[in-house]
């Protein structure tokens, strides 16, 4: 009797504990890769696992692919969070493919800053970010300080900028339309401005990380890039200075949205909420050099001196999301016609 009742007592083990495996909630992430993406691993990832007992699957994209595939899905997304820009998340807005964000339900809510919150309450903002210069200090002997810079002939083969399907191409348009006296209404000076300067461009690129591999083997000397991304390049020994331009760097603020027809929305809401806790928003901003919005964070000098910080971020053009998102379709097909290679 007593060898039936141990392979009972195992067998029942065994069952509940295959039960508990298939039990476990999976959560699809769509988010940014590269340096990113393991750096989300570390400070929000890991103790929403541990916490919530689920588990989380990314899907790394950029949020011009994100937004795509919100829209091909109809309302019944395979996404359960997505990383992307405020810009699209304002398309994504309405079009009516995004579900509400309770803040009720987020008990970091009270410590987040308003500016985060979606007026209308269907994204947050996680961080913020900015579009910048980053420089070769080897290769680069007078360091740019503007936009127009950027046109000099030594930077003629030597620089890389971002398709616009990427928020630094949009945003260096827009810096370069703004400093030539145009609007959001009227991209004439910005389109002139940009044309010569990706004929001359080594790449118009497409992935953020792309660029680390450039700087590397000194295909380049200069980028329009991200804070974020120079920031871990620098951690890993590369030689790269960030300018804030004169003008004004372009402010971003990526968000997370819940699309229309997520098969977990509530334990989306977890998600969004270990985002923005104060440990994993001072985590996200020391390893990935991304401005908190938890207005709790205190930063450490060295990642100060990296995101958008006080003068910095006071200088920052932050571009109307929902004027932007109205108009990108349109200069995307402009961008094609006249812009890419």
């Amino acid at each position: 009797m007593k060898p039936m009742f141990s392979r009972c007592l195992v067998s029942t083990l065994m069952a509940a504990f295959l039960c508990g495996i298939a039990q476990a909630e999976e959560l699809v992430v769509g988010i940014f890769g590269g340096s990113f993406a393991d750096d989300s691993k570390t400070c929000h990832i890991a103790a929403f696992e541990k916490a919530t007992g689920a588990k989380v699957s990314l899907k790394l994209g950029s949020s011009s692919q994100f937004a795509a595939g919100i829209r091909a899905t109809g309302g019944k997304s395979d996404f359960d969070v997505v990383y992307i820009d405020n810009s699209l998340a304002s398309q994504l807005k309405n079009e009516k493919l995004l579900e509400a964000i309770d803040k009720s339900k987020l008990s970091n809510a009270p410590d987040i800053s308003p500016r985060a919150f979606d007026k209308d309450g269907q994204y947050v903002v996680f961080m913020t970010g900015a579009t910048v210069i980053v420089y070769d200090t080897k290769q680069v002997k007078t360091p740019p300080t503007s936009w127009a810079d950027l046109a000099k002939p030594e930077f003629a083969g030597r620089l890389a900028i971002g398709d616009i399907s990427g928020t630094s191409g949009s945003q260096f348009l827009m810096a370069l339309n703004r400093m030539k006296g145009g609007t959001l209404d009227n991209m004439n000076p910005g389109f002139e401005a940009i044309k010569p300067l990706a004929k001359s461009s080594v790449t118009l690129y497409t992935q953020a990380d792309q660029i680390v591999s450039l700087f590397e083997r000194q295909e380049i000397a200069a980028a329009v890039w991200y804070p974020d991304r120079a920031g871990s390049a620098i951690d890993k020994g590369l030689p790269l200075a960030i300018v804030y331009p004169q003008e004004g760097a372009v402010g971003i603020l990526p968000a997370l949205v819940i699309p229309k027809g997520a098969k977990s929305p509530a334990l989306a809401l977890k998600y969004i909420d270990q985002v923005l806790s104060k440990d994993g928003q001072t985590c996200f901003a020391e390893r990935k050099y991304a401005g908190p919005v938890n207005t709790q964070v205190k930063l450490s000098d060295k990642a100060a001196k990296i995101v958008p910080y006080k003068e910095s971020f006071d200088k920052l053009w932050l571009p109307d999301p929902e004027a932007v998102a109205k108009s990108l379709p349109e200069w995307t097909k402009r961008w094609q016609r006249e812009v890419a290679r």
